[in-house]
């Protein structure tokens, strides 16, 4: 069991803007929680579906997805044909954990080196959001990612949990 702080208490991380530490924050955490989460998990039941809800391996896949998603709409970009294909296979089986685990941890990886390149000044630049071409902003994609991902590692949790005591 992991005692140090919380990532939010162990101070800022370096060379980000003030206003973006919680996104990298909550990214760097939810990257603990599913790395010890996930230790001993078997494979087997990577992408078994308890009740009905989704599968460890499609958090894991849409943990990476929603990261890549979000930030292509902040930087002011919409999605390209690779990203809407990885959307419509998130759930399919196929994928291995140490696979899945290592895509999401780069993934936090070149977050984090993104924010550091948003200029504080542009967080609340007007961005559109899909083919409905919805409205946000800079700031409300990046905090929208630290928070989906916050839920989908909390839903992942759950059925980790539940998993075991199917067998």
């Amino acid at each position: 069991m992991n005692k140090s702080p919380e990532v939010w208490l162990r101070g800022p991380i370096p060379d980000l803007p003030d206003l973006l530490q919680p996104v990298a924050h909550a990214l760097l955490q939810a990257r603990e929680e599913v790395a010890a989460m996930m230790v001993d998990f078997p494979e087997e039941h990577l992408w078994a579906r308890p009740g009905g809800v989704a599968s460890p391996g499609f958090h894991l896949r849409h943990l990476t997805g929603v990261i890549d998603r979000l930030f292509t709409y902040a930087r002011g970009e919409q999605l390209d044909a690779d990203q809407l294909k990885y959307l419509k296979t998130e759930g399919r089986p196929g994928t291995h954990l140490k696979e899945l685990l290592a895509a999401f941890s780069e993934r936090v990886d070149r977050a984090l080196e993104e924010l550091r390149t948003v200029e504080e000044r542009s967080l609340t630049l007007p961005r559109q959001v899909g083919r409905k071409q919805l409205p946000s902003t800079v700031l409300g994609l990046l905090f929208h990612c630290a928070e989906h991902v916050q839920r989908h590692v909390g839903q992942l949790l759950v059925t980790v949990r539940v998993i075991p005591d199917l067998h």
